[in-house]
């Protein structure tokens, strides 16, 4: 596929900052070898912090020194590096970032994350060269604020997640066309706004909004009458109390076609603290959904020629048909959702088939979306279990009153097209790395993100059992592996590949060997050598993973 660069950014000067052509799928890195790993699974961008200033101290996080490298890296493979610089400094902080930005300008990265004003002016100073992208934690919300950091240097806004699909139109349709919108896809979620949060403080003296957050809101509550003191009652009918505050994970697989549609340049994925394994998961499948994406709207062809040049479908005030569409969607205010489907009610629905675009206003049609039925087929070819049925969220109504909207307002339309179409293995992978349960966050008000009260683990039905070290052709193909968990004859495993369906392969019944070739019954030491016979090409580090036998409320 090609790259979403029209060329690799190889030098650090604006002159090389080309405008996408193309989504871009963002990435997480809490060290240099998640960074390398997300770029190798197709990351047009990775995300990752330094050693001081960022929203996530638990991560290892890179040193100048890694930033070069992976910089390095990343631009021989056509991709970006952005370093996390969105705290929220102290007075005693000042210089010290300003000395930081300065070391960050040298090490070739592409763009800083900021949240403070006073950052960004700091770093037009001391690194001009330097892209500068505002943090979801400035809570932009409108294009006014996005048009306002627009005029002091910002060229992306990373909107707050509190924002549905019709915020991110409205934005998309009344900034410039070269300030890009970066909007969150998959991963966790906070409680508080934005993240910006106060109650990890309150309890444990650790800053959230210095990256030292303790998770507090994920922690199992009771409440106690005030005259009964040490008589603890749950705040659920659970024996084990209640996790009052515990937001769940987002995931907006199935609905890529409807955020690109709605403008949004950037897809991220949150998860700077996770494993290279659920890094190289997720990215492989946001990017091969992008890629469908562009397939099927007909940008390129399967072999990534670029057919039409690449544009979101959002109709802007100056487009001559802005007022026709504009009160066809006042009409229908629904329509968005006539793409969403039912596929976090536990079994998902079949999504309705959307109209073609129309040939002229007037041929707009009705929306047609229904809810699912019981009985509606699964997305999948293989029932969920009682647990994965329970780790998938239900979306709920929301009880709020209708917008009501000013004399004059319009809301930017979107022009319809048929939904993007995802192949099952694509839609199965969100469930093959550790979560919370799966919501669609706030983008759509109908089906708005809630708690799971009940418990805090995360639900993990799949697990790395181990990774690639090497293959050989020889006795037929060999494949020489770093252990992570046992392995037997006969069991089923999957080798997660880049830009491809998870290879899916059963041991032979004999064949094992350790480091030394001495034959073995069973891969059973974790952290050690191993090989077994394997006639398919594998690319050194790809992760094996193997369905658990039974699922668990654990991370990997």
């Amino acid at each position: 596929m090609t790259s979403s660069m029209e060329t690799p950014n190889t030098s650090n000067t604006l002159a090389t900052l080309r405008r996408r052509h193309r989504p871009e799928v963002l990435a997480p890195a809490g060290n240099l070898r998640g960074l390398k790993t997300a770029v190798d699974y197709g990351a047009d961008a990775v995300y990752c912090g330094g050693k001081a200033f960022g929203m996530r101290s638990a991560p290892k996080n890179l040193s100048l020194e890694d930033f070069e490298e992976g910089s390095r890296y990343a631009h021989e493979h056509g991709a970006r590096v952005y370093v996390t610089l969105n705290v929220l400094p102290r007075n005693n902080e000042v210089e010290s970032i300003r000395e930081y930005i300065g070391q960050l300008g040298d090490t070739g990265i592409d763009a800083l994350i900021v949240t403070d004003i006073g950052v960004m002016m700091t770093a037009h100073a001391v690194a001009p060269n330097l892209e500068l992208h505002v943090s979801t934690q400035a809570g932009v919300t409108n294009y006014g604020a996005a048009n306002a950091l627009y005029e002091l240097g910002a060229r992306r806004v990373v909107l707050a997640r509190e924002m549905d699909m019709q915020a991110v139109r409205d934005i998309r349709a009344r900034i410039p066309e070269d300030m890009d919108v970066e909007c969150f896809v998959h991963g966790a979620m906070c409680m508080a706004f934005s993240g910006r949060c106060l109650f990890s403080n309150y309890l444990t003296g650790r800053d959230g909004n210095h990256g030292e957050c303790a998770q507090s809101c994920r922690w199992k509550y009771s409440i106690v009458e005030e005259k009964r003191p040490g008589e603890y009652y749950p705040i659920e009918q659970t024996e084990e109390g209640a996790y009052l505050f515990n937001s769940q994970d987002m995931c907006m697989m199935e609905h890529i076609d409807d955020l690109i549609d709605s403008g949004a340049t950037s897809l991220k994925i949150e998860g700077r603290s996770k494993s290279a394994y659920y890094i190289a998961a997720m990215t492989n499948a946001y990017k091969t959904a992008v890629n469908e994406y562009m397939i099927q709207r007909g940008f390129e062809d399967r072999d990534g020629n670029v057919l039409k040049p690449f544009r979101d479908r959002v109709i802007r005030p100056s487009d001559p048909d802005f007022q026709a569409f504009a009160e066809v969607a006042a009409r229908e205010p629904d329509r968005i959702m006539a793409h969403a489907d039912e596929a976090f009610s536990g079994v998902p629905g079949e999504r309705p088939t959307a109209a073609p675009e129309p040939s002229d206003v007037s041929s707009v049609p009705s929306s047609t979306s229904s809810p699912a039925s019981p009985s509606a087929s699964a997305a999948s070819s293989a029932e969920p279990d009682d647990l994965s049925y329970h780790a998938r969220s239900t979306r709920r109504k929301s009880n709020t009153a209708a917008e009501i909207l000013p004399d004059g307002w319009l809301h930017a339309p979107v022009r319809p097209a048929p939904p993007v179409t995802l192949p099952d293995w694509l839609l199965d992978e969100p469930d093959k790395v550790a979560h919370r349960d799966y919501s669609t966050g706030f983008y759509y008000p109908e089906r708005k993100v809630t708690q799971n009260t009940n418990r805090s683990a995360y639900f993990r039905a799949w697990m790395v059992v181990g990774e690639v070290l090497g293959w050989s052709a020889e006795e037929g193909g060999r494949v020489t592996i770093m252990s992570r968990n046992k392995i037997e004859p006969g069991q089923h495993v999957e080798f997660l590949l880049p830009g491809e369906p998870p290879l899916e392969y059963d041991l032979p019944a004999d064949g094992l060997r350790d480091a030394d070739g001495n034959w073995v019954a069973a891969i059973n030491n974790p952290a050690h050598v191993f090989s077994f016979p394997c006639p398919h090409r594998v690319p050194v580090n790809a992760a094996i993973r193997s369905r658990t036998k039974r699922p668990t409320l654990k991370a990997e």
